[in-house]
């Protein structure tokens, strides 16, 4: 490793507000389509974005290891200071995220009708859904590059690269929105164009931003793609494997939100909608809290790399510590301004009171969810997917258990209360490894940093 660097709160936050404000850029966007379309559309419309923004992040988030297994990868390689290696895992990561792209888009018809045939809402909801899905599609192989790229990003510990990226996405596709859906009137179908142009103009903005920083690293008389490297037998099935254990942690975890998307709609478009709204503040906390799981996966995979637990010990009690915090302070922001914000997001009065009614349940969840993204960050970082997916799967079957217990007797309450203890259920099930993985690292000096 290069030159130690101490690890205190102050210096995790430093590494972490840029990363912090990129995780914010995304459900800012999620807040600011439900605002359009929540004061210029109706409940019905306001389903439709919940909908079709579900399918869509269903698919992609499906293939979140583009981001999750290539940040691990590339932290591993930094911290071992194979600038060659980093370049391979990028190769390897675009190559992957394009022939899945290319994938979805030659499924999309069929994929389209098991989406809305495994979901209940109204005609009206599922036809402006539909409209939202066949547009955004055509934005997959780009998508899908940019969680490649982003990984790459939190990998090398560039937040602020990362933060440059996430706002021309995020600021673009506002813009656009704004323009398609409010001065066009374009609507729903508005909405899905603005995302599917400002998808692809950020894959080319992060593709030129990351080629200018990993280039500047390689030696005069090095290709940049390392063909030799990327197409390496061995790293393509240690990738195949570490993706796939990822691959079915995340849709394990993907479907546990369709599946309450899908179960607030069994109660209606009003607490569909409502729900969307209250999902729409656990997206803006968890990213926020992810920032700090993002500096996490970037120092362990790097401690890891270079063999240092002291390293990786005090980096996750340090950044355990102002992620409680952190979470505290989200939860007590949204129980005072909560009702205020839903306020500016909708003015259909049905929605804002059922939405008022149960955001006790957001800050609940809330301030219990930071132990989570901490502990994800920390597996991401060096590369333990078998235990994500294993606890992936069991906090999911304790979900599955509290639902059918407390669904029956308490209505929509008792699904808000089955998603608080599913959140609580993925740390403890992942808490249970820790030990383990302290153990495989080696003996290391007594050092307190990390460059």
């Amino acid at each position: 490793m290069a030159v130690p660097e101490e690890i205190t709160h102050r210096s995790l936050l430093f590494r972490a507000w840029p990363i912090i404000l990129a995780n914010m850029a995304p459900p800012l966007l999620g807040l600011a389509d439900t605002a359009i379309i929540g004061n210029l559309g109706d409940a019905a419309a306001l389903g439709a974005i919940a909908f079709g923004a579900l399918i869509l992040s269903f698919l992609y988030y499906s293939f979140g290891f583009l981001r999750m297994g290539t940040t691990g990868f590339t932290a591993q390689a930094a911290g071992a200071g194979d600038d060659t290696e980093v370049r391979a895992v990028m190769g390897r990561a675009l190559l992957l995220a394009t022939v899945i792209g290319i994938f979805l888009l030659l499924l999309q018809t069929p994929l389209e009708a098991i989406a809305f045939f495994l979901l209940e809402g109204s005609p009206a909801v599922e036809n402006s859904a539909q409209d939202y899905f066949r547009i955004r599609i055509w934005g997959a192989p780009a998508a899908l590059s940019v969680f490649a790229l982003s990984g790459i990003l939190i990998g090398l510990g560039k937040g602020r690269l990362l933060l440059t990226l996430q706002l021309f996405l995020n600021g673009l596709n506002i813009l656009l929105d704004l323009l398609f859906a409010g001065v066009f009137g374009m609507g729903v179908a508005g909405i899905a164009a603005g995302t599917l142009i400002a998808e692809w103009s950020a894959f080319a903005f992060g593709g030129l931003l990351l080629y200018r920083e990993l280039a500047a690293n390689k030696l005069r008389d090095e290709k940049f793609w390392p063909l030799v490297r990327i197409l390496d037998g061995a790293s393509l099935r240690n990738t195949v494997s570490s993706n796939t254990d990822i691959l079915l942690r995340t849709l394990v975890l993907v479907l546990s939100f369709a599946f309450f998307t899908s179960q607030s709609a069994r109660f209606g478009d009003v607490i569909l909608a409502a729900n969307h709204l209250l999902i729409q503040f656990i997206a803006f906390a968890a990213f926020f809290l992810d920032g700090y799981a993002f500096v996490v996966e970037s120092l362990a995979g790097r401690a890891l790399g270079a063999g240092r637990r002291d390293v990786f010990d005090l980096t996750v009690r340090k950044s355990t510590t102002i992620s409680f915090l952190t979470a505290a302070a989200l939860a007590l922001l949204l129980a005072l301004a909560g009702r205020q914000i839903i306020a500016l997001l909708t003015d259909i009065p049905e929605v804002r009171f059922a939405a008022n009614d149960m955001l006790h349940f957001a800050v609940i969840y809330v301030l219990l969810s930071f132990a989570a993204f901490q502990l994800d960050g920390i597996y991401i970082g060096v590369s333990r997917t078998r235990q994500m997916r294993n606890a992936a799967f069991q906090s999911t079957a304790i979900f599955v258990l509290a639902w059918w217990l407390l669904t029956e007797r308490m209505g929509v309450a008792g699904l808000w209360w089955a998603m608080i203890v599913y959140v609580v259920a993925r740390a403890v099930a992942l808490l249970r490894y820790l030990p383990g993985l302290r153990a495989s690292f080696a003996p290391a000096a007594q050092s307190e940093g990390i460059a």
